[in-house]
């Protein structure tokens, strides 16, 4: 990955990274011990290894009842890499072994977390590494405790490490079967308190997790870091008075008031970008699956096991806006001025995220007997790496499932990544040409 005679940048080697790592899950996944019954689906393999390293959740089969105990291993060793990235397990193995890392490994590493620099990007990753399996281990201890009353030790433990390891990577993936996630447990506090905890802690982005570490006064957290805790509670926040005030009446009409609080607080956790759900989602109002829609689009944090367009990239374009409707010029907040680079690349992904919505959204709609609503929904899911569905996901064609496979491989790596791992740059001529004048709006 690291060395050879042809220099690929940084972009391509992560494109190429995951790919690998999906075809030898897939290649896992195919054989007759991963399969309890019935015949072996390359196709089926194939998207299962790409949900599961992608951290989405969507799958085409039930992942208890079809996958024996060795493919429900394979699932969670694809998730555990996919969400702490190809780069934090190659890091992993050059400090385990003694080996040095040098700067064109570092500068890969950087652009894995999304890191404006280099400086002291290795003990971030050690820091990862360590906080990411202490998590992990808290959350499997918690769960199977609580557990063990229905269905026992063993059988808790095994439930609890893989649930565990999926709320953190925001996978989504379960082991309760028939396609049910964790309905059986809208409104147990417990259980929705640990997950939804896990989850948030895997979509905040180990940077941010590391500053908050490292400082012990909030004051002096980075204009990223302070951004980033701030849009992630507003949009939980908000999320969470909105289904409640939407879905009181009517999907939530049976829970008492508390009940109807954690489910309304899960729900509006999970799609950035979890994709576990806790009521049936098919029958929530068409206004509540567009919120969830809209939370699905734009997802968890930089640098971390989150998809979407990212936290900060939806909180810059607003204050882009803002900036704008106030005539500034420079797009400012917390007496920072944003660099123009930030605000482009922000506007980049968000389109190239909607164009490319909307083309698969399409392409679904004229291969499939469905609604658009169902098609878009299935769509940004998978971009958004998330996994919740409206029951599409088992009833896509072949074509369909290979749609879904590359949106959610473009959607954890995100647009951009697989823009410049594609596109040949060169070095640009040290020229700018005459300003010329657009009519707009």
């Amino acid at each position: 990955m690291f060395s050879g005679e042809r220099r690929l940048d940084p972009s391509q080697i992560l494109v190429i990274g995951f790919g690998i790592v999906i075809l030898i899950g897939s290649f896992l996944l195919s054989t007759p011990w991963a399969v309890k019954e019935g015949s072996i689906n390359w196709l089926t393999a194939l998207f299962t290894a790409t949900s599961a390293v992608c951290v989405t959740g969507l799958v085409v089969v039930d992942t208890q009842t079809h996958w024996t105990l060795f493919g429900q291993v394979i699932i969670l060793l694809l998730i555990q890499i996919g969400g702490l990235g190809i780069m934090s397990f190659a890091t992993f193995f050059f400090l385990l072994l003694g080996k040095k890392i040098n700067l064109r490994q570092r500068i890969i590493m950087q652009q894995a977390i999304n890191k404006h620099s280099v400086e002291g990007i290795v003990n971030i990753f050690r820091y990862l590494l360590f906080f990411s399996f202490t998590i992990e281990a808290i959350g499997t201890i918690l769960l199977a405790i609580h557990w063990t009353s229905l269905m026992g030790i063993k059988k808790a433990l095994w439930f609890g490490l893989f649930h565990s390891v999926s709320a953190f990577n925001n996978a989504g993936f379960d082991l309760f079967g028939n396609f049910r996630s964790l309905t059986g447990f809208s409104t147990d506090l417990i259980t929705n308190f640990i997950i939804s905890s896990l989850i948030i802690l895997g979509g905040l982005g180990f940077v941010v997790v590391h500053e908050i570490y490292s400082l012990k006064k909030v004051a002096k957290l980075s204009l990223h870091a302070k951004v980033t805790l701030i849009s992630t509670a507003i949009l939980i926040i908000t999320g969470t008075i909105l289904i409640l005030s939407c879905e009181y009446n009517h999907a939530l009409s049976e829970y008492t008031w508390s009940g109807k609080l954690v489910a309304s607080y899960f729900q509006a956790v999970t799609p950035r970008t979890a994709g576990f759900n806790t009521v049936d989602l098919g029958g929530l109002l068409i206004p509540t699956q567009l919120l969830i829609m809209v939370l699905m689009f734009i997802g968890g944090s930089p640098g971390s096991t989150a998809g979407g367009i990212k936290t900060t990239t939806f909180t810059l374009l607003w204050l882009a806006i803002y900036s704008l409707l106030k005539g500034k010029k420079d797009t400012e907040i917390y007496g920072r001025r944003i660099r123009y680079e930030d605000v482009l690349r922000a506007l980049s992904i968000a389109l190239l995220s909607v164009f490319f919505i909307i083309f698969i959204t399409f392409l679904i709609l004229l291969t499939h007997k469905t609604d658009m609503l169902k098609a878009m929904f299935e769509v940004i899911s998978a971009l958004g790496t998330v996994g919740l569905t409206l029951g599409l996901t088992t009833d896509l064609n072949s074509l369909g499932r290979v749609l879904i496979i590359i949106t959610m491989f473009v959607g954890r790596l995100g647009p951009l990544t697989i823009g410049y791992a594609l596109a040949y740059q060169k070095k640009q001529p040290d020229l700018r040409y005459p300003e010329g004048k657009i009519m707009l709006g």
